[in-house]
């Protein structure tokens, strides 16, 4: 556990960096959202794509992963909606407050897991967190907003433009475009290659700025049944879930590693925007976003050293 501690402590500095900067007014809510929008659509896309142009996918279990992945969230969704009339019955979770339970529970944040990915696992572990993106990020997306339009009482988008938010999701398409180039056998040199990877090296600390600089500590109340439901559900049960398919499907080593770090980081900071948007309870996935936050710094060490993949 201790080694996985010191790799889990810079990525909470800078974390808490981002917090204590916010806290201070030295960053505003508008310059916060400039931020994420930088590391989403520019600094991250750039890391993803030089980062799968130079793997050696020969050497990846990529396939064992990204299926693990795929059914790990598939299975927690399913389990969520089985859950969903004892939660409303016992425990008065209604459908706004459902949602977000669901998205805590499902979701997970890439900045983080490719921080702890990178720190963990060097350049292969980059990589492997880029397959995660890929198995994950569309079918969250799906799974997301179709739970929300059910049970928070907005409009179902259509299909059509569910398919093509996900199809501009930069991430995603810095996926298509790294793996291409490496399908094309054209990796990355001279200029470009140093564009990319000044922007990539910047990545990581300004994506955990801007996860700290969301936390609002101070909003999270005395922690109820949702916010211990939705913490538990995704720093246990979905760790729990992937190890079960990873060994199914024989992972060891690095790629393990990749799927408990995709598995145990707390929730997508984005998740708050969308319950915004679709009617679901904001203030409540706030408020697990940042229990899961504080939390995954003990649980996430934890399963690290639990399973000895560092």
């Amino acid at each position: 556990m201790l080694s996985a501690l010191e790799h889990l402590v810079p990525v909470l500095a800078v974390i808490a960096t981002g917090w204590f900067v916010h806290r201070i007014g030295l960053i505003d809510d508008s310059g916060r959202a400039g931020i994420d929008r930088l590391a989403y659509y520019v600094l991250f896309p750039c890391l993803i794509v030089l980062t799968l142009a130079r793997a050696d996918y020969g050497t990846l279990p990529w396939q064992a992963l990204g299926a693990t992945l795929f059914l790990s969230v598939v299975t927690m969704g399913a389990l969520c909606l089985l859950l969903r009339p004892v939660l409303r019955h016992k425990f008065d979770i209604g459908g706004p407050a459902f949602t977000s339970v669901f998205q805590g529970a499902t979701r997970w944040n890439t900045f983080i897991a490719l921080a702890l990915g990178g720190s963990l696992f060097g350049t292969e572990g980059l990589t492997l967190i880029a397959v995660a993106i890929v198995a994950m990020v569309p079918v969250l997306n799906l799974m997301a907003v179709t739970v929300l339009a059910q049970y928070a009482g907005s409009t179902r988008p259509p299909l059509s433009v569910l398919l093509k938010e996900i199809a501009r999701n930069p991430l995603i398409v810095a996926c298509v475009i790294g793996l291409a180039v490496s399908v094309a056998g054209v990796t990355p040199t001279g200029p470009i290659e140093a564009t990319l990877d000044i922007f990539g090296r910047a990545a990581l600390a300004v994506a955990l700025v801007a996860v700290g600089l969301g936390l609002d500590i101070s909003a999270l109340r005395r922690p109820g049944p949702a916010h211990l439901v939705g913490t538990g559900l995704r720093l246990l049960g979905m760790p729990l879930i992937g190890v079960g398919y990873a060994a199914l499907f024989g992972l060891s080593g690095p790629a393990l590693g990749a799927a408990v770090v995709a598995l145990s980081v707390p929730t997508a900071a984005n998740a708050y925007l969308l319950a915004r948007q679709m009617g679901g309870d904001a203030k409540l996935m706030a408020e697990i976003i940042t229990l899961q936050t504080i939390s995954a710094a003990i649980t996430l060490p934890a399963w690290l050293a639990l399973l000895a993949v560092t």
